[in-house]
């Protein structure tokens, strides 16, 4: 019997189905060893030698492992390809006591004196998709455990908890008990707190566009009329800023409304758009985010269930895409094969168009492949009924992408127009026109990818017009627009960024996100990321103490050395050294340099009504509030009213509690402001406050929509009939329906309106 050892248990059922009796298939159930949780458990004397423990959760499994392991001749270890996935490999060898690397048809030596068994032999075997070609193929190229992989990821371990181990407790003391800092984490926050400070710095500057509305003078047909924007004054481009006042541009719009228009110059050229190459797993999280609204930890979770095997027409569970958690673009030679095939077949020879993607990261590994569907001629219509909506959505996505990057470039056939205004007389002399106003229009002439990819685009059709054509004016429009601010970061721009910036590993985007969020560091509102205090000012004390843990290229250049471990270049204890002492010796001066009081509290000119001493604001776990500074011996406390609180009690100020009729108070929780009854403990009534949006709900057309708080912090958008009426959005309406659809209009950041019904598409 051979034994063959997974992480997980829907992984071991998947391949289990593909191999005969001689072997058994088992689940380490992910890492079996690991740090101590309480206490350091590196020997920063001796090398920085980890001290692994098997964790309580783990010791059943590595008993039931043993015992199956003493009965088989060979184990094979098929854990994932990855640094994370060698390291476990790694881990069960050191655990189970196995020997040497063995090809599977050797037989097991045995000791003659004792007539003992010597240590178990060993096979590693990695694959990308779990199929029965490519576990077949795997079994029949097995090779030893790469310890160059398992030293980048035990260098990458243990620098986190040097990290998080001492600079956490530094952090307790200096700010506030339960804080802690990462490697990794702490650089994700400080670009999300300098986002915010870009915002808070920026001023929104005021500038006019102008339009004017024409027509052929010989068409006769209403739908003949389009709109032209200025482009050119004295044959100089305006600037986005060029016309900053109303009374400038209504000054041009005086003379625009004066002026004869004529078509100067009509251009017309193809455009053609490439496709998109499949996903990676950044790229992955980013289109899940934006396109379906998925967190980056939802959609590693969905994929991964995708990656280990659903169950199809059979009982057993197949792979349905290729492993994700990878950064290479590669394909292998029989999916492409297999996707010409389908496109040529499902659409026309004309629309397949075969591509190789090189992949632009030094690090990625081209032996690796991208995040496709182990069949691509599988349709996600074909699979529909064996999964759930959210796991439909990712492999529907991760299809099209693939199919879509071997077909054919989509063509358009754009078209520019020039209109010259000027005064009639001199309209001979156009090239030399005071005005030049510019529309184009694009119409799709071949889609080519946008069949199974679609990129959200309408078709804008000019009418036909002459170059030296006479126009008619209808009317000059001006148009009022003022600079946005920076947007804040979403999960799908965060990963983007992080990935610019060489911050992390694809493996590690979806936890990151998930610890800033957890830690209390950040918080997400409507699908953006916001820095609450607390995180603000840790990343101060970071940025100006600890500048190399939350520094973007040197976080950047520790991954590269990570790399550089893996493909043998460098040892990971120089590495770790060269990182940790002069971390340590910085840590230790700022230990008596930084005064706690400093940090976390701010003078203020309010004295304390109890004592007369001075008021301070500090830092507490919901926020800021006052203190007196004679603590411990006066304790008086009240919060700040912020202007939101203040607007609330204006509000509700002449509101009383139905129950006894004392009157009502604006109270603060942990989903935001509540009115509860001033005769609390007596009178425990409360009552919900509603943040009306003035919409009518769509769906039962008698509650209105109000804004809500999750359990997690984020901001959505329901009925307040509900139960009775369960509609809900994450977006803010508008009030106004969809002109294409009649569903609601939302926002959608820096300005823009959408359609809150995504299948729709309509946005303004």
């Amino acid at each position: 019997m051979k034994l063959v050892i997974v992480e997980s248990p829907t992984k071991a059922r998947t391949i289990q189905r593909f191999l005969d009796k001689l072997y058994k298939v088992k689940a380490s159930y992910g890492h079996i060893r690991d740090l101590p949780k309480k206490k350091l458990g590196v020997d920063v004397k001796n090398n920085f030698k980890p001290e692994y423990v098997i964790p309580p959760k783990a010791r059943e499994k590595i008993k039931e492992l043993k015992k199956v392991s003493k009965d088989a001749d060979l184990v094979i270890l098929a854990t994932d390809e990855d640094r994370e996935g060698e390291a476990i490999a790694w881990h069960i060898a050191q655990v189970l006591r196995l020997g040497k690397f063995q090809i599977q048809n050797s037989k097991p030596k045995t000791n003659p004196k004792s007539k003992a068994q010597i240590p178990k032999p060993y096979a590693r075997i990695v694959f990308h998709e779990i199929t029965k070609k490519a576990i077949s193929e795997a079994l029949k190229n097995p090779r030893d455990i790469s310890m160059n992989l398992v030293y980048a990821q035990q260098a990458r371990r243990v620098l986190d908890r040097l990290v998080g181990y001492e600079l956490s407790p530094f952090l307790w003391k200096k700010i506030r008990y339960g804080l802690s800092a990462g490697r990794v984490q702490s650089a994700a926050v400080r670009l999300i707190v300098e986002r915010e400070e870009e915002i808070r710095k920026f001023k929104k500057e005021e500038y006019w566009k102008i339009k004017s509305k024409v027509k052929s003078q010989k068409s006769k047909v209403k739908g003949e009329e389009f709109e032209i924007t200025l482009v050119k004054i004295n044959n100089k481009v305006i600037p986005k800023l060029g016309i900053k006042t109303k009374d400038e541009a209504e000054k041009i719009k005086k003379e625009l409304e004066k002026a004869s228009y004529k078509v100067g110059k009509v251009t017309k050229r193809e455009l053609k758009k490439n496709p998109l190459p499949p996903f990676t797993t950044s790229t992955l999280q980013q289109a899940a985010n934006n396109r379906l609204g998925y967190s980056a930890k939802e959609t590693m979770i969905l994929a991964q269930q995708l990656y280990e095997g659903i169950k199809l027409e059979s009982a057993s569970p197949v792979g349905l895409i290729t492993y994700m958690r990878t950064d290479s673009l590669n394909l292998s030679e029989e999916s492409l094969k297999t996707a010409e095939d389908y496109i040529k077949d499902k659409f026309g020879k004309e629309y397949s168009d075969k591509k190789v993607f090189k992949t632009k990261s030094k690090g990625a590994q081209e032996a690796h492949e991208a995040i496709r569907p182990t069949d691509p001629a599988r349709t996600p219509e074909s699979v529909k009924k064996y999964l759930d909506s959210r796991q439909y959505k990712i492999y529907q996505l991760i299809w099209q992408r693939m199919i879509a990057s071997q077909m054919a470039s989509a063509i358009s056939d754009l078209t520019t127009i020039d209109v010259l205004a000027k005064g009639a007389s001199d309209l001979s002399q156009g090239r030399n026109a005071d005005y030049i106003l510019r529309t184009s229009g694009s119409v799709i002439k071949f889609d080519g990818f946008l069949k199974v990819y679609p990129i959200k685009s309408e078709d804008v059709i000019l009418p036909e017009v002459r170059e030296n054509e006479n126009l008619d004016l209808i009317k000059v429009i001006t148009e009022q627009h003022f600079t946005a601010p920076p947007a804040r970061y979403t999960e799908a721009s965060l990963v983007k960024k992080l990935e610019e910036e060489g911050i992390g590993r694809p493996s590690t985007y979806a936890p990151i996100i998930s610890t800033i969020q957890d830690r209390g560091y950040v918080e997400k509102i409507e699908r953006r990321f916001h820095p609450k205090e607390i995180g603000e000012l840790v990343n101060k004390l970071l940025v100006k103490h600890f500048p190399k843990i939350v520094d973007f290229k040197f976080t950047a250049e520790v991954e590269k050395d990570l790399d550089k471990i893996a493909d043998g270049k460098i040892k990971w204890i120089s590495v770790v050294k060269e990182f940790y002492q002069p971390f340590k010796k910085n840590l230790m001066e700022k230990e008596k340099e930084i005064n706690k009081k400093e940090l976390t509290e701010e003078a203020t000119d309010k004295i304390c009504p109890k004592c007369g001493k001075p008021l301070v604001i500090k830092l507490g776990r919901f926020g800021k509030f006052y203190a007196c500074s004679g603590y411990p011996e006066c304790k008086y406390t009240s919060p700040i009213e912020n202007s939101k609180e203040g607007d609330l009690k204006e509000k509700y100020k002449n509101e009383t509690c139905e129950v006894c009729g004392a009157p009502m108070r604006v109270c603060r929780g942990k989903f935001g402001y509540f009115l509860g009854c001033s005769g609390y403990p007596q009178c425990r009534n409360v009552k919900n406050i509603e943040n009306k949006t003035g919409v009518k709900c769509p769906k039962c057309g008698k509650g209105e929509i109000i804004e809500k708080k999750s359990k997690k912090g984020r901001i959505f958008y329901s009925c307040n009939r509900y139960p009775d009426c369960q509609f809900a959005l994450w977006n803010k309406p508008t009030g106004e329906k969809c002109p294409k659809c009649g569903s609601l209009l939302v926002y959608a950041g820096k300005e823009k309106v959408r359609c809150s019904n995504r299948e729709c598409g309509y946005k303004e």
